[in-house]
């Protein structure tokens, strides 16, 4: 009697520990999802989403900054009036510039990143993902304090700021950005290729007046005229002439002084090598270059022109709207992609199939079902999976839908939640599957065909959906794969109380019954088709008979009829 009290008071300390731990870790779960759906119940730093409206309008801010670097610091290099002229503002711009530029590292180790969809937002992993970026190490040498320089080379030296060149990179990526979020997106390419012809004629303008400087004004009809001369002294007439110069070498159109000194001519066969391969083309197929923009994108994700049409015409609201450029966006800036099988239908089935292997091994060995499954159903399986991507708080599915797919993990989180879309039981990670007990067509299932759970992505999530014909496929060839989804999927069905095993077991008995059934039907079938085989070879074996004996008659008869000839013609 001790003894047995003793194993049930072992029992119960077991299952309180038990207890203790699930607590554990549901709390450990749901702290990070309460985080990250309510941000005001924690305590955390400012932080940027890289797909939010603040991070874009301060990527247009940076555009100034970057802009004013390109475009100012070659026009004072050469044009040294305006360095000298204006030296207080030119001093105070370059330091505000300086001061954004410091302010633009700030906001990128407040930048966070997306990791498994859901947005990063722990200081201590964003500092260490810039740190070990090569946009850090660009941005640090651009703001590398080289007006030092000045101390040796006086003020009226602004080429020692060369570095802040170096901060492109966001000005493209501003561009990027804008042209997936203005509604006329095909404008903004041409003047964007304006711009950039713009920068080109500007430096051109620049370095012809410097070589002028360098050979001498008005030493000859090719380089700028005499600045003493006060109509081309001033210094608007310097850039003007010096612009409307460049443009008609790099434009090739009009008449042009010929070169006299050797530093003119290598000038002038630098730049008509970048008219030629530059200008003349791009000016020369300005249709094709606005049709054909942006083709590779077409190719690997939707026509988002076509959706902004479509959203304008039939007046969308603007919350739906800001939703479908969300999901759009968030395809481009992650490359990612929802038509892989359009993209490999032209390559050879065998080729195909070890691209799709290659591509998606990582993700299918992570389920536990195909972690010791042969080649063969992977490789049926990587064709059949189609990638879906679900915005944060979208539902993949609802309890009582009627289930036509199963679902499997690749990227970022999931919750199954109550009907109330608030209680949340568990959550789904990376290499994880569901929708499997709605497909199987487990016998006994309460449900049916229907889903038992509601499953809604937290963060950005993809999914790969694999339908139901193309599960029993695939399974038919593979009964130990189809063993496993069925015997997990009693088993979930069993702990949410959604088997009837009596039932179950009626119907397996029904089936072995119609099994049986079907069987004798097969051996009686193979019976006949026996019988009606020996039948058919009997039938062919008499017809054979049968035709050789009337060919025997026919040869007697006409033997017959051959003798009574004769004996007329001997008589």
């Amino acid at each position: 009697m001790n003894t047995l009290t003793e194993m049930m008071a072992q029992r119960g300390e077991r299952m309180k520990q038990e207890a203790k731990m699930e607590k554990e870790e549901i709390k450990a779960w749901s702290k990070p999802l309460e985080n990250s759906a309510n941000p005001s119940t924690q305590r955390r730093a400012w932080i940027l989403d890289p797909s939010g409206d603040l991070y874009y309008t301060w990527l247009n801010i940076m555009v100034l900054p970057v802009t004013y670097n390109w475009v100012i610091i070659i026009c004072r290099s050469c044009f040294t009036e305006v360095q000298h002229r204006y030296l207080v503002a030119w001093l105070g711009l370059d330091y505000l510039c300086d001061i954004l530029y410091l302010l633009d590292i700030i906001a990128n180790f407040h930048t966070g990143f997306l990791e498994e969809g859901i947005l990063v937002t722990d200081r201590r992993l964003i500092a260490k993902s810039y740190l070990v970026s090569s946009k850090f190490r660009w941005d640090l040498v651009s703001l590398l304090p080289t007006d030092l320089l000045y101390i040796k080379l006086g003020l009226h030296t602004p080429a020692v700021r060369i570095n802040r060149f170096l901060r492109f990179h966001r000005l493209f990526e501003a561009f990027d950005r804008t042209e997936t979020r203005i509604p006329y997106p095909n404008a903004f390419r041409i003047c964007k290729l304006m711009a950039y012809i713009f920068v080109v004629i500007h430096w051109n303008s620049c370095i012809y007046f410097a070589l002028s400087s360098y050979v001498g004004f008005g030493k000859d009809e090719w380089v700028y005229p005499n600045i003493s001369d006060p109509d081309f002294g001033r210094l608007g007439r310097q850039y003007l002439y010096s612009f409307y110069f460049s443009t008609l070498i790099l434009t090739t159109v009009g008449d042009i002084p010929a070169p006299m000194q050797e530093e003119e001519y290598l000038f002038m066969v630098v730049d008509f090598l970048i008219a030629v391969l530059g200008f003349a083309t791009i000016m020369g197929s300005m249709s094709s270059v606005i049709s054909n923009m942006n083709s590779a994108d077409k190719a690997f994700y939707p026509n988002y022109d076509m959706v902004k049409l479509y959203l304008k015409m039939y007046k969308v609201n603007k919350k739906l709207r800001k939703k479908v450029i969300s999901w759009y966006q968030h395809l481009q800036i992650n490359k990612k992609l929802t038509n892989e099988n359009l993209i490999l239908q032209h390559l050879p089935q065998k080729l195909r199939v070890e691209v799709a292997v290659s591509v998606h091994m990582s993700t299918l060995s992570k389920v536990q079902i195909f972690q010791h499954c042969e080649k063969g159903i992977l490789e049926e399986l990587v064709l059949k999976l189609k990638p879906q991507v679900y915005s944060p708080g979208e539902y993949v599915c609802m309890k009582g839908d009627i289930g036509r797919e199963m679902y499997i993990i690749k990227e970022g989180k999931l919750a199954v939640v109550a009907d109330d879309g608030v209680t949340q039981f568990a959550v789904l990670g990376e290499g994880n599957y569901f929708g499997e007990i709605s497909i199987l067509n487990i016998k006994g299932n309460k449900s049916g065909n229907r889903r038992t759970a509601n499953i809604r992505s937290i963060g950005y999530s993809d999914l790969f959906c694999l339908s139901k014909e193309d599960l029993k496929e695939v399974l038919t060839d593979y009964p130990d794969a189809k063993s496993i989804l069925e015997e997990k999927g009693r088993e979930i069905l069993l702990k949410m109380n959604k088997l009837d095993e009596n039932l179950a077991a009626q119907l397996v008995a029904k089936q072995e019954e119609m099994d049986k059934k079907v069987k004798r039907l097969e051996n009686n079938l193979s019976s006949l088709q026996t019988k009606l085989a020996r039948l058919l070879a009997e039938l062919e074996s008499s017809a054979v008979k049968m035709s050789k004996r009337i060919e025997q008659l026919e040869w007697e008869i006409s033997l017959w009829e051959e003798e009574p000839a004769s004996e007329a013609t001997e008589q």
